[in-house]
């Protein structure tokens, strides 16, 4: 089972809100899911990101791969550097 971080698309039309949730790959993109770690709102200014870095550096210690998108959020929050650096230290 390969398990990954990816976006969960919530709100209404052209109003998106996202859930930042560990899912299963094989899963649908709003289907079932694993654990919410955070949320993600694109059209505030600036966007609002708010993740929970303990469970989210867990995941991806476990071997969860994050999304493109997610990585993204992920470095412009400085939890990527985090996950480098807690690697190192093993």
């Amino acid at each position: 089972m390969a398990v990954k971080i990816r976006l969960k698309r919530m709100g209404s039309k052209k109003k998106p809100f996202y859930r930042v949730v560990v899912a299963d790959s094989r899963a649908p993109r709003d289907g079932r899911f694993i654990e919410e770690i955070g949320t993600y709102n694109p059209l505030r200014e600036p966007a609002e990101v708010n993740i929970n870095d303990d469970k989210a550096l867990k995941w991806m210690l476990d071997g969860a791969k994050p999304s493109d998108t997610v990585r993204n959020l992920f470095s412009r929050e400085g939890l990527m550097e985090k996950l480098h650096n807690a690697k190192n230290e093993k």
